[in-house]
């Protein structure tokens, strides 16, 4: 990085008999302890994974041209399970080829499997983030934190990918970090099995004419859509569009998952006027809001001097297009600790500004609602979780501003230090 980012320490963790190290200890036995905890319990049918399960059974079975012919995921989900639940599978077709080997073993292996794997992701993000994550700054706080994120547990219980399109974001945010744009674009590329996220984050980037970037996360795009074509064959890609046409045009089907339980965008609007419109006009409104976000945050980024407020602009990113997402549950909340630990770092940097007060005060209160667990099962249970909606984009607005009104007190520190 340039010259003009003020400094942060890089603090990193020190194995040995200390605090931090049985703390890490204590990450890796209780995330292992909750996967094996899951797996044996009585309501593992009824999580997000047996849909994923069913998904990769058709194309383990050889019938991945039928992947979306939803009489069959019907008929499939109804033999694997004594309780199965009223969702589809709607993830892209390589996701279901990815992990159709999985479907050779048992359901309650494969989760199993599968949960083991995203502990260990989990466990890996906490320790190797740690020198871009320098808040707060005693390690036993950090960890802590890491542990309290509810969106996190949520992701490794129902078996999902979220901490995977974690990872991905992570991986992205060092090696533009390390000024590696290609390489960075194929790394998100590899989270498009979370397409609906990815996307936004790419128009921010295209907007911002970041061509290396985008020509990466392109080339991940066409080695996937290669190897769902040949998972599922042209027929089953082209269903998949069909379905997702479908997905769109339905909020309110549960069988999709409703939109008043989708904290973005589209799960705000919908809930506001959704049963006053039709679902046309619904898409082109919240179309219209997307793209105003996306273009805003772009916009920013490209006027905001050198690299001082990096950080907090990729947090930003990350924030816009999750909010941007047409089709979002709790679990997909996981990308967001990254955004918010890379936030708070920065604003404790600059806690001193008086200009920066309100930016500060809008990412504390968004910060205190997202890091409050109780408030994710009461919204879900009263089916408003589309109000994190709004939470979200204060704290969008909030280190926007943040980093905006960064820029001068970079450009004193570089004066007196230089």
């Amino acid at each position: 990085m340039s010259s003009d980012q003020p400094p942060l320490s890089r603090p990193r963790f020190v194995l040995g008999l200390n605090d931090t190290t049985f703390a890490l200890s204590g990450v890796a036995i209780l995330l292992l302890s909750a996967v094996f905890w899951s797996a044996r319990g009585p309501n593992v049918e009824k999580t997000d994974f047996s849909l994923t399960f069913v998904g990769a059974k058709i194309v383990h079975d050889g019938r991945g041209r039928e992947l979306y012919d939803l009489n069959l995921q019907k008929q499939i989900r109804n033999s694997l399970y004594q309780h199965p639940v009223p969702l589809l599978f709607e993830h892209p077709p390589f996701e279901a080829l990815l992990l159709s080997p999985l479907a050779g073993a048992s359901f309650r292996t494969a989760y199993l499997i599968w949960g083991l794997a995203n502990a260990a992701i989990l466990a890996a993000l906490i320790f190797l983030l740690r020198p871009h994550l320098p808040w707060p700054t005693d390690g036993l706080g950090y960890v802590c934190l890491w542990l309290l994120f509810v969106p996190l547990w949520v992701a490794l219980y129902q078996g999902q990918s979220s901490l995977v399109l974690l990872a991905a974001y992570a991986v992205t945010y060092a090696l533009l970090k390390s000024r590696k744009s290609l390489p960075a674009g194929i790394a998100l590329g590899l989270g498009l099995f979370k397409f609906q996220f990815v996307v936004p984050f790419a128009v921010i980037f295209l907007v911002r004419k970041q061509w290396r970037f985008l020509a990466g996360l392109l080339t991940s795009a066409v080695l996937l859509v290669f190897a769902s074509v040949i998972g599922i064959g042209w027929k089953g890609v082209t269903d998949y569009g069909r379905f997702l046409a479908a997905v769109g045009n339905d909020p309110q089907n549960i069988s999709y998952g409703s939109g008043v339980d989708m904290p973005t965008i589209h799960g705000f609007v919908f809930a506001i006027v959704g049963r006053r419109v039709g679902g046309t006009a619904l898409n082109f409104i919240v179309a219209g809001l997307v793209m105003a976000l996306l273009a805003w945050v772009a916009v920013k980024w490209k006027h905001i001097e050198g690299d001082s407020s990096f950080d907090l602009m990729f947090a930003t990113a990350v924030a816009a297009s999750l909010l941007s997402g047409s089709h979002m549950f709790m679990h997909d909340f996981s990308p967001l600790i990254l955004a918010m630990l890379l936030s708070s770092a920065r604003m404790s940097h600059y806690s001193n500004s008086r200009n920066a007060s309100w930016a500060r005060f809008a990412i504390r209160f968004a910060l205190s609602i997202f890091w409050i667990p109780p408030i994710y099962f009461l919204f879900v249970k009263w089916h408003c979780l589309y109000l994190m909606g709004p939470v979200l984009f204060l704290f969008v607005w909030g280190v926007i501003t943040l980093a905006k009104r960064a820029q001068p007190i970079v450009k004193q520190l570089v004066m007196a230090t230089g």
